[in-house]
């Protein structure tokens, strides 16, 4: 036996009860779950009667580029993470082809130095396999990034030859292992999309078994209708709906949350697999032009810009937002957090309308002139959601943990601005507030919605759980010492309670330090004979 860990609290990842005893891990799979392994390891462990779990797997994550500038895949492994699953919200790595493909050549490039050859998903992954990287990693296939592939930004409909290249993207994604399809129906181009490109694209899918996961066309004021669209295209399509990290954003929003839940479990009886993700904060994280109407977006980034410079077309901007947004505290509660040009870098970490003011412009001015400044390139935080709702939803035995976030660091490219804290600490959130603090999942359905049922959700059968034969991932934790050290204001920080991470059997994390190794595998969808 090459690892032996001894006297710990194994938390298996089904949802039983937890034990006491021993894990025996051979040739990067546990080979002993047990009362007491009979055999010595090359290493042995003592666990201390500390929390022995399967790595938990971030279902909803945006690393598909990051994992390129820090394999390491720091902020993640740090706070137990061993698996994730990228390309979410219809934004992914491949396939990329045409214009939007040169764009973000440039883009990456011009951000971190990297270059991006590949167009489909096999040579995304090849490209991922031959840097090595700490996590393993999975892949939706982005619909935002296909239809930007085939029709830029187009605010149309496709034609027939469009729709069918549409089509064979998913179909050649699947083939090459993607684990299902992802589409934002808030962002462009996937907005200007109706259900039945949806529909068409979603069965494409499903006919390798692929899911489909949605960030909704509204998750505020508008938020039951989008449930009602997905709904309506999952079932039409026949392939199972994860809905994106689920929420309801906006005060005026807040009192939908049980109709959002009678939706999503009518859907349930009806026979429809829905399921979704949520991370356990009440803000949320995207680009600071989500504030914007779909139309400003029309012609992809130079439409954008075009609009932005137009006097006109800004009077009719900031008219939509003030119809959509009265509140005139609106602007207090967004704050910038990463930028890209040096000039603007003071602005991170701060609200909105406090940047406007020190900027003498009101806040339509800032954020216009912003988003021009930085051609669109401009993260941002809303404090939009409810405690209360947060509850009732990660108590929901469908809903998993997804951090919602790429892999960040401490320091170099990826520690610039000031982002979100799920990057850094999510799971650690979930265990210390939410298991521990509060009492509102046990310590095993937590573990549960963070490891088995994420990768039983995209048909990964070989890991999840801590069980004999079954790919040894890993996290050994303390119950009553893990805690997410990550705020709004000072967000960089990894968290404390975590011993150890393994991924396939090697240790990428001990006693809060990275050991610098890449054992992460990519992880292609299959099929269950």
């Amino acid at each position: 036996m090459q690892i032996v860990i001894r006297d710990v609290r194994i938390v298996d990842g089904s949802g039983a009860p937890a034990f006491f005893g021993d894990i025996g891990i051979h040739e990067g799979r546990f080979a002993y779950v047990g009362p007491s392994c009979p055999e010595s390891g090359e290493t042995e462990i003592r666990g201390d009667g500390q929390a022995a779990a399967p790595g938990f797997v971030d279902i909803h994550s945006h690393s598909d580029y990051y994992l390129l500038v820090n394999p390491l895949a720091e902020s993640k492994v740090r706070q137990g993470v061993t698996t994730e699953i990228g390309g979410n919200c219809g934004y992914s790595a491949a396939p990329v082809y045409g214009k939007v493909r040169e764009e973000r050549i440039q883009t990456y490039r011009d951000l971190f130095g990297l270059e991006l050859p590949w167009e489909g998903v096999g040579g995304y992954f090849s490209h991922l396999e031959g840097e090595g990287i700490s996590v393993n990693f999975g892949l939706l296939a982005g619909h935002n990034t296909i239809r930007a592939s085939v029709m830029y930004g187009s605010d149309r409909e496709p034609s027939s030859q469009e729709m069918a290249r549409m089509v064979h993207l998913v179909r050649e994604s699947m083939d090459h292992g993607a684990l299902g399809l992802s589409t934002g129906l808030i962002y462009s181009p996937a907005c200007f999309s109706r259900p039945p490109e949806m529909i068409a694209l979603c069965r494409a899918a499903g006919e390798s078994g692929g899911i489909f996961a949605v960030h909704m066309r509204s998750e505020g004021n508008r938020l039951l209708e989008a449930v009602d669209e997905v709904i309506e295209i999952a079932g039409m399509a026949g392939i199972p709906l994860q809905i994106s990290h689920l929420k309801t954003s906006g005060e005026r929003n807040w009192n939908k949350v049980d109709e959002l839940f009678e939706r999503i479990e009518a859907a349930q009886k009806r026979g429809l697999d829905v399921t979704s993700d949520r991370y356990p904060y009440t803000a949320s994280n995207t680009g600071l032009s989500s504030v914007l109407p779909e139309w400003a977006f029309e012609g992809g980034t130079d439409g954008l810009m075009a609009r932005l410079k137009d006097p006109e077309a800004r009077k009719r901007i900031r008219k939509e937002i003030l119809a959509e947004h009265p509140d005139e505290d609106y602007f207090d509660r967004i704050m910038i957090a990463a930028v890209t040009r040096p000039e603007n870098r003071g602005y991170t970490g701060r609200k909105v309308r406090e940047c406007a003011r020190s900027s003498g412009k009101d806040d339509f001015e800032f954020v216009f002139d912003l988003l021009l400044q930085e051609r669109n390139m401009v993260d941002s935080i809303h404090f939009t959601m409810s405690l209360d709702n947060l509850r009732r939803i990660l108590a929901k035995d469908y809903v998993m943990i997804g951090s919602d976030s790429g892999a960040k660091a401490v320091d170099g490219p990826l520690g610039e601005g000031s982002p979100h804290p799920r990057a850094y600490g999510t799971y650690p959130r979930v265990l210390q507030q939410f298991v521990r603090e509060e009492g509102l999942l046990s310590l095993e359905e937590a573990v549960r919605k963070m490891t088995s049922a994420p990768l039983q959700r995209v048909g990964i059968h070989d890991r999840g759980l801590v069980r004999e034969c079954l790919a040894a991932d890993l996290v050994l934790f303390d119950p009553e010492r893990i805690t997410d050290l990550s705020t709004y204001e000072e967000p960089k920080k990894y968290p404390d309670g975590i011993r150890m991470v393994m991924v396939n059997g090697e240790v990428v994390v001990m006693d809060g330090e990275h050991t610098g190794k890449r054992p992460g595998k990519i992880l292609r969808k299959t099929i269950l004979e």
